[in-house]
């Protein structure tokens, strides 16, 4: 049996596009089952949300013009529901809490139970507008997600889960990753990011699955 094809995905769980591109990583994973593996990492955009407004949307409406973004971008995707309050009322501070328990969850229980928490984690946030940058709103929903908040607590005590943090968001910097959602294939030679459509996604894996010999270059 031939080995999956390994995807780096990285992602930041408050950015919209990796939202939306949600469908498209199930469907990924209906059609292509056992060939790809999925590697969930977590990237820093929205680490510092008052700065990151304050700088890039400063001459565009500040939070207001920046929630009309989100909601105008998620608009024509049927299964990329918003909630209204979002950036308009609910406004995280940082994604970086979100991510610190997903990798604390990760080590405390396992990858699988990660990738859950952080669909549930992102389904909170934009549907159901609930601020996943607070501590204590992040531990209310795992503990209603069926997770134990010692178990959790015990690998952010000790520092394994914000090493592990900062090795994804290092990881990140050096493969030079540069927007949320992106797919990086191929040992890093060929990567994805942004709005990518399925069919172009599912193209380029296609062609990786056909396993070309080292120096042929792959083509879509």
């Amino acid at each position: 049996m031939n080995k999956p094809l390994i995807i780096d995905y990285y992602t930041d769980i408050l950015c919209v596009w990796a939202w939306i591109a949600q469908r498209r990583i199930d469907e990924l994973k209906t059609q292509l089952g056992d060939k790809i593996e999925l590697r969930y990492h977590y990237m820093d955009i929205f680490g510092d949300v008052p700065k990151k407004i304050a700088i890039q949307w400063k001459q565009r409406g500040g939070y207001t013009g920046f929630a009309e973004h989100v909601h105008s971008s998620a608009a024509t995707f049927e299964d990329a529901h918003i909630h209204s309050k979002i950036w308009t009322e609910v406004r995280p501070n940082t994604s970086a809490n979100a991510h610190l328990i997903l990798k604390a969850i990760e080590l405390a229980y396992d990858k699988q139970q990660s990738t859950d928490a952080a669909l549930m984690l992102r389904s909170k946030f934009f549907i159901d507008a609930q601020n996943i940058g607070n501590l204590d709103v992040l531990f209310d929903l795992v503990k209603e997600h069926g997770l134990d908040r010692d178990i959790i607590n015990s690998t952010i005590r000790d520092g394994s889960a914000i090493a592990a943090l900062m090795g994804d968001y290092q990881k990140a910097k050096q493969q030079n990753i540069k927007g949320s959602p992106s797919y990086v294939m191929d040992g890093g030679r060929q990567v994805l990011y942004g709005n990518v459509g399925y069919r172009v996604i599912l193209t380029n894996i296609q062609e990786l699955l056909k396993h070309p010999d080292e120096d042929e270059a792959t083509w879509c």
